[in-house]
């Protein structure tokens, strides 16, 4: 491991990357030149549509969420709970220079900017950067590919177990904007978290009045 690499502000990074693909002195040194780590406190924009969409971002800890307005709404469009690479929407091929889509820290947190002017150039002179790059496109494509999936299933109920299934800690997230993702009302929304927990409650309640229920035959046997 490049003494560099440990010693780098950058660090958390430099692991992330290095499981897709070894990484050169010369690649984090690149970054190391030209990525900043930057401090968002809480309910602040890390990118609103008035800024320059010029960077991806790692999070490195903390909480942040990308929505969009709709009229006087905004609806959630992702959550990110650290240690992936984040970014707004920005078109391939379009030169825009700015995003529909804010990004909002929902803690505290700390994340890496990583210019796309960085990126185009180390696709071209890294060998590293390619196979990293595709590999994270499939990953943001399969996460694209399930949110769209869950955006489409009928049921509001439904809709929520689903993203409950992903195991990630949606109780960090506050109410009011899983209901936004999730297309409900926050009535809604509350309404089918009591119901899910009233029958996780009336579940380990039959389980424990279970085995009392199996031993009555045993003990008039007995007797």
């Amino acid at each position: 491991m490049p003494e560099l690499k440990l010693h780098s502000p950058l660090l958390p990074l430099f692991q992330y990357l290095e499981q897709f693909h070894p990484l050169s002195k010369a690649f984090m040194e690149a970054h190391e030149q030209n990525c900043k780590l930057i401090k968002v406190r809480k309910y602040k924009y890390v990118l609103s549509p008035i800024d320059n969409n010029a960077s991806l971002y790692f999070l490195v800890s903390g909480i942040v969420r990308g929505f969009i307005k709709e009229g006087k709404k905004d609806i959630s469009t992702w959550f990110s709970f650290g240690n992936e690479v984040i970014g707004a929407i920005r078109h391939p091929i379009e030169c825009s220079n700015h995003s529909v889509e804010y990004i909002q820290a929902l803690e505290d947190s700390i994340l890496i900017c990583i210019p796309y002017t960085l990126i185009e150039n180390a696709y071209a002179i890294f060998p590293e950067a390619n196979p990293i790059g595709r590999k994270l496109l499939a990953l943001h494509y399969y996460a694209a590919s399930e949110r769209s999936i869950l955006a489409r299933i009928p049921k509001a109920s439904d809709r929520y177990h689903k993203l409950e299934s992903s195991n990630q800690d949606f109780d960090r997230i506050p109410k009011r904007y899983l209901a936004s993702y999730l297309g409900v009302r926050l009535e809604t929304l509350s309404r089918i978290r009591t119901k899910n927990l009233d029958q996780h409650i009336q579940s380990i309640s039959k389980r424990m009045e279970t085995p009392e229920q199996e031993q009555l035959p045993v003990t008039a046997a007995c007797g």
